[in-house]
């Protein structure tokens, strides 16, 4: 007989309350259900995929250590899932099974009926800092601007601190997990490949190699230069951890827990340079906390219902043309150019391009959000559809309607010399530096042989049409 760990959006054995659950009771048996068909209609990322393997090829081995055999079982969608796992749970006689959240509407839909059925599922929470649902405002509801949501955080964890699970496991097993015979195929195998598209992900670093390395070097060396780098898509002024959050491989728990340990003061002073950074994490924060008390937004509704009536344009060639990146805006081509690419965007370039299709282009929000999901290596619901309603004006704490970006000055401003759009658009390699953010005028002066594409929209004409369109 063996209780069974059930591994789901978290890939690591730091800050795994469900894994420390699972240990303290002896626990032998570890399962993941991988899901194709509703990966399909959740639309991941074949990259994330790859992404997702190797580390449940990482997280087998260091279970293996605490003296935990990771299974790998394959269901088609959540109803399969949960009939697999109430089957393994009856094989192995199990009385429990620990999980940690996932707060989701399928997912919740998914546990209540196991729970329902009968299995004891035991669930903790650990993909955010402050448990969902904890920080409130005076009337007891959630906030609808980020600002005093980040104060109470703020607040909450001056008093009481952020709670994190011990770091040190040590397995209470002393003998491998005997299974049964009809078990022995279903660990994991080198090359399982879910029965989903994978693309090399390789270019990201295992999470082991990230909490050694990249994470005590960029909190020691670059988390103050942040704030002032974060924009600057040429230089990697960022930490590069989203992949990692998004799948559970890196505990926002841990991360804040290491930054303020580091640096105590930023709880009190937000002007430090450091707090930039833990502004982000408090932001992705606010947008788990927002889809938890208004799970309508995983079913694509708009927070701000008063837009409910846009007649969004259904342009699928100007959709086409910002997808691959021939939209005739430098900035917006080089960053659709780097997400197909490389599975990553550049964060100030999600709101440009953004900003752009639902601008610009009057494209509905949920078509971009779509693409994002179905490329992103760091690929995560509740921060995806927040930055796809902020961009398009219908979310919450949203930019006002009239707040229109222009993607000419957005590149003069952030890429001034035109090196992240000579990287993805090689077309402009020539162009100098002063015309390089629009080229076409001076293409036409010159009389030069250019094959980059002419805009598809004017500036001018696109907002004024947007803000029209808004009213």
């Amino acid at each position: 007989m063996s209780d069974i760990l059930w591994i789901r959006r978290d890939l690591r054995i730091h800050d795994n309350p469900a894994l420390v659950s699972a240990i303290e009771n002896g626990v032998s048996i570890a399962v993941f259900i991988s899901t194709p068909q509703k990966w399909h209609q959740h639309h991941l990322a074949p990259i994330k995929a790859d992404f997702i393997f190797r580390h449940l090829k990482q997280l087998e081995a260091e279970l293996a250590d605490l003296g935990i055999t990771l299974l790998h079982l394959k269901a088609t969608d959540f109803d399969d899932q949960a009939k697999q796992l109430t089957e393994l749970y009856q094989q192995l006689g199990s009385q429990v099974v620990f999980a940690n959240s996932e707060p989701e509407v399928d997912e919740q839909a998914r546990d209540q009926q196991l729970i329902s059925s009968g299995i004891n599922l035991q669930i903790s929470d650990c993909d955010v800092m402050l448990p969902l649902g904890s920080v409130l405002n005076q009337q007891g509801e959630m906030f609808k601007v980020f600002t005093p949501f980040k104060n109470a955080w703020l607040k909450e964890v001056q008093a009481k601190g952020i709670q994190c699970s011990p770091a040190a496991l040590t397995s209470k097993n002393n003998a491998k997990a005997l299974l049964p015979d009809n078990l022995q195929t279903l660990q994991l195998a080198s090359d399982y490949d879910f029965d989903f598209p994978r693309v090399d992900s390789s270019r990201w670093p295992l999470s082991q190699d990230v909490l050694g390395n990249v994470i005590p070097n960029f909190l020691a060396n670059k988390v103050n230069d942040y704030a002032h780098l974060r924009d600057i898509p040429s230089v990697k002024g960022t930490s590069g951890l989203s992949p990692y959050l998004a799948i559970g491989a890196v505990s926002p728990r841990w991360l804040a827990i290491q930054l303020i340990q580091q640096q105590p003061d930023l709880l009190f002073d937000t002007q430090l340079p450091a707090f930039s950074w833990l502004n982000e994490l408090i932001w992705r924060d606010f947008y788990k906390h927002l889809m938890f008390h208004h799970p309508k937004l995983v079913k694509g509704a708009n927070f701000q219902q008063k837009y409910n009536g846009l007649d969004w344009y259904k342009d699928h060639p100007s959709f086409k043309a910002w997808c691959e990146g021939k939209t005739g805006y430098p900035l917006v081509d080089a960053a659709m150019r780097q997400l197909v690419e490389t599975g990553w965007m550049h964060n100030r370039l999600r709101m440009v391009v953004a900003s752009f299709l639902t601008k610009h282009l009057l494209i509905d929000w949920r078509w971009g959000e779509r693409f994002f999901m179905e490329h992103l290596i760091d690929g995560d619901f509740s921060a995806n559809n927040g930055g796809w309603q902020w961009a398009s004006s219908t979310g919450c704490d949203a930019q006002p309607y009239f707040r229109i970006f222009n993607p000419i000055t957005q590149s003069e401003k952030f890429d001034p010399k035109g090196i992240f759009i000579r990287k993805y658009i090689p077309e402009l390699k020539n162009i100098p530096d002063k015309h390089v953010h629009f080229p076409h005028g001076y293409i036409a002066k010159n009389g030069i042989n250019s094959e980059y594409w002419q805009p598809i929209v004017e500036h001018k004409e696109a907002r004024l049409r947007a803000l029209a369109f808004f009213k």
